[in-house]
């Protein structure tokens, strides 16, 4: 999975392997590059309204046409289901230039409202549903105007450790230094995880985080009412009294900026903290060190209203015991997919791998390809044989399709193996997870 350019957080979800059609991929890209020399301006631009550490007059950065367009530019290449209004992206595309220049004149004025946030679930991979907030189009670029202004002054300041949703950083930023600590001899692993933290932030000490640093009462107020907006669940609507929706623009850097006195007070305290978002570990040499690395997290998780999961939080002998971290399974020096993310894989591609599939096999291998691909690239770093057990449940399910199609019942099993053997589908064009870490490491091996 390549890295997005530097200076531009990335969107909720593009860490996840998935799929992208080659104009929507250019798209990306594009809004992507435009946004970081966008950005880059507007560092310059902030300069002019600091105060010490305090920052005044914003609201004009957050409605100039450049910043609208640029906020749009991204909502545009990430595309998204519409809000409560119905609006699509293609339909806010239609007529986007007036309707920036409407939006733009209501930031202006005052006089802009956001409306009521769609909520839907997704399902985890544990079986449980995710809660999303889906605002409107317009709200969306609005929320991605206040980021692009306010994002680089609180970037100066997050932690080295912090690696969710940040310029240039990612998931595996955050995989490549737990690897370096364990390699450097930290054996015990405070694995900490905050309960529905998305939907408990207190409004009132965020706002008290935000006015730390800002001082533009318009852009606090319209932040305000960013976090107060409605939630539309189906026929009912309420006001949230907590909480900063996950699939709002704004939400990963809120949640950021909430955190970064616990990342600063461990950083203080010696302790080796990597966090992503919500989730995070401390790895620390001794037991006694991580019970009080544990302890302290729990003081300053109560006092700032949030809590720890009481059956998900442990501390883990990496000598003995194995802990899960962003996808992957650390299991004695060893690295694996975890069984929750083999199984999100599985339930995405199960839909083109049902038994009573009328297309060509060609057409299904063209389809799951891009998935395995995806997949392939952020697992790639993983154990081989965790990635020969996707490698072989895909071509269960191949044999399947083949075999109803000759009059048999059940899975493919038995001679079904010597009928249409592995190297039957290799020539279909099947990516194979297994061959390309192979073709990875030899290549590794050759570079060094």
């Amino acid at each position: 999975m390549q890295e997005q350019p530097a200076l531009v957080s990335r969107p909720i979800g593009t860490e996840q392997a998935g799929e992208a059609s080659p104009q929507q991929a250019r798209r990306a890209r594009w809004a992507w590059v435009e946004a970081s020399v966008w950005t880059d301006r507007m560092l310059t631009a902030l300069e002019d309204g600091v105060k010490g550490e305090v920052w005044f007059s914003l609201i004009d950065k957050v409605f100039s046409p450049k910043n609208l367009g640029s906020a749009w530019s991204k909502s545009a290449a990430n595309q998204g289901a519409p809000g409560v209004d119905g609006i699509t992206i293609q339909r806010y595309q239609q007529d986007a230039q007036s309707n920036l220049e409407r939006l733009a004149k209501s930031l202006k004025d005052d006089t802009y409202r956001p409306k009521a946030i769609r909520r839907t679930y997704i399902p985890k991979a544990d079986g449980q549903m995710r809660p999303l907030g889906i605002p409107t189009v317009q709200d969306r670029i609005v929320q991605g105007a206040i980021r692009q202004v306010i994002e680089p002054i609180f970037e100066r300041e997050f932690a080295p450790h912090s690696y969710g949703f940040r310029p240039g950083r990612g998931c595996k930023d955050a995989l490549r230094r737990v690897e370096e600590l364990l390699k450097d001899g930290y054996r015990y692993v405070v694995d900490a995880d905050l309960k529905s933290y998305f939907d408990t932030i207190p409004h009132q000490k965020l706002m008290q985080r935000v006015r730390e640093r800002i001082a533009d009462g318009r852009v606090l107020a319209l932040i305000q009412k960013l976090l107060e907006a409605k939630i539309l669940e189906g026929l009912d609507e309420y006001s949230p009294a907590a909480g900063a929706p996950q699939g709002a623009v704004l939400s990963p850097l809120l949640s950021n900026i909430y955190l970064n006195p616990l990342d600063h007070l461990m950083a203080r305290e010696g302790y080796q903290m990597v966090r992503y978002a919500d989730d995070f570990v401390i790895l620390c040499q001794t037991r006694q060190q991580a019970e009080a690395a544990l302890e302290l997290v729990e003081g300053w998780t109560a006092q700032a209203q949030l809590t720890l999961h009481p059956e998900k939080t442990r501390i883990a002998d990496t000598q003995t015991q194995a802990f899960e971290f962003l996808g992957y399974r650390f299991d004695r020096g060893r690295k694996w997919p975890r069984d929750k993310s083999k199984r999100k894989l599985r339930e995405a591609l199960k839909p083109w791998l049902r038994r009573t599939s009328g297309v060509s096999l060609q057409v299904i291998i063209a389809r799951i390809n891009p998935r395995l691909r995806g997949w392939f690239g952020y697992f790639k770093h993983a154990d081989r044989r965790g990635l020969y057990d996707v490698d072989r449940w895909v071509r269960m399910r191949l044999r399947s399709i083949l075999r109803k199609r000759h009059g048999h019942k059940g899975r493919g099993r038995g001679d079904d193996h010597q009928r249409w053997p592995n190297h039957y589908f290799a020539d279909l064009g099947l990516f194979s997870l297994e061959q390309a870490h192979i073709l990875a490491c030899q290549s590794m091996k050759m570079a060094h």
